[in-house]
């Protein structure tokens, strides 16, 4: 059963109630499987009911799937790992740092939404394990230094970031996860030549993502999404508000560069992993896209929000401005975490 209706206590660090199911996942008895190399083998209803766990937590450009075979990429990449008698591996690129905007986030370091998120991506390996004993495990890809330059969060930051997210998977006993960032391939380099050899070995050209934003493919709507939490995320811009945009969108192309050469580099180093993404994605290619919390829109993500539990127990994000209209701030350890919702008005 998916990871969110599983009965039994959970604490209020993993309890992932109200994550939205963008639609009900289709059920593993008629998968439809012929045609893409699956059918007939030990394995297909095993790594079927696996992607099934994934499908309800879809985020995609395209309307919602009926059939599995609208992922015979994941499908394969699963299917190896079954037949492998192996753990299916999960490589997630996201989680880079905290946007610098405080009208949207509690501050630098995670809070709340990252815990949930986390609860929530451990919760569904564990389900994923009493169907397929080797288990999953998901890689988390930390890749704020990738394009920290470009979203203008200092690298101090974004290491401390990373490393409180390897605290909170210690600390919560999250055992199927983990994070990978440039600092476990590149070492103690420093951050603008790890940024500069990556983005020379990995980028594409730049001629070639304009071309595909004029073509209105799927690059256009990743390209306006970029560019829309670059300038929400700009807090102290004194130029005009059209050369505000003029300037988000020149970084825009630049995240979407470093961002495709981080999935090289990915690539690279996890060749066999299932890739998800935090961006809604099209069918049919090898990127699931995933949603990880309930939030107002496909974009929105914990670390350009901050996390509000409503009065019936179950979890959003919203901006922090947002939140703060709806609730009372909450604490943990010190520092801030979420809101509480004190009345239910919506925001």
């Amino acid at each position: 059963m998916p990871a969110t209706t599983r009965s039994g206590p959970r604490t209020p660090d993993t309890d992932t109630r109200g994550v939205s199911a963008p639609g009900s996942g289709p059920g593993t008895g008629a998968t439809g499987l012929e045609g893409i190399g699956l059918e007939g083998t030990d394995t297909t209803g095993i790594s079927a009911e696996i992607l099934g766990l994934l499908l309800p937590y879809c985020r995609t450009t395209d309307r919602a799937p009926d059939r599995l075979t609208a992922f015979p990429h994941q499908l394969r990449r699963i299917d190896d790992f079954v037949r492998a008698r192996e753990p299916v591996v999960f490589t997630l690129p996201g989680f880079p740092c905290k946007s610098p905007n405080p009208a949207k986030v509690l501050g630098p370091l995670p809070d709340q939404g990252e815990r949930l998120s986390l609860g929530f991506l451990d919760a569904l390996c564990a389900d994923m394990a009493r169907i397929h004993a080797p288990g999953a495990r998901v890689v988390i890809c930390s890749d704020g230094h990738v394009f920290g330059d470009l979203i203008r969060v200092p690298d101090a930051h974004i290491d401390a970031y990373a490393d409180e997210l390897r605290r909170l998977i210690r600390t919560l006993s999250l055992r199927h996860l983990s994070v990978f960032d440039l600092r476990d391939v590149l070492g103690a380099l420093p951050h603008a030549d790890k940024r500069a050899h990556v983005h020379r070995r990995y980028a594409p050209p730049l001629e070639e993502l304009r071309a595909q934003v004029r073509s209105a493919g799927h690059t256009l709507p990743l390209y306006r999404g970029i560019t829309r939490f670059l300038v929400e995320d700009t807090a102290d811009f004194t130029g005009t508000r059209s050369a505000l945009q003029r300037d988000c969108r020149r970084r825009a192309y630049g995240v979407i560069q470093r961002s495709r050469a981080w999935g090289g580099l990915i690539a690279e180093c996890h060749p066999r992993a299932v890739r998800l993404s935090i961006h809604p994605q099209p069918y049919g290619t090898d990127k699931f896209g995933l949603r990880l919390l309930d939030a107002p829109d496909a974009w929105t993500t914990p670390w350009h929000s901050a996390a509000l539990r409503r009065t019936d127990g179950t979890w959003t994000l919203l901006p922090r401005a947002r939140a703060e209209r709806r609730g009372r701030l909450a604490h943990r350890e010190g520092r801030p975490s979420h809101f509480e919702e004190s009345d239910p008005r919506p925001g």
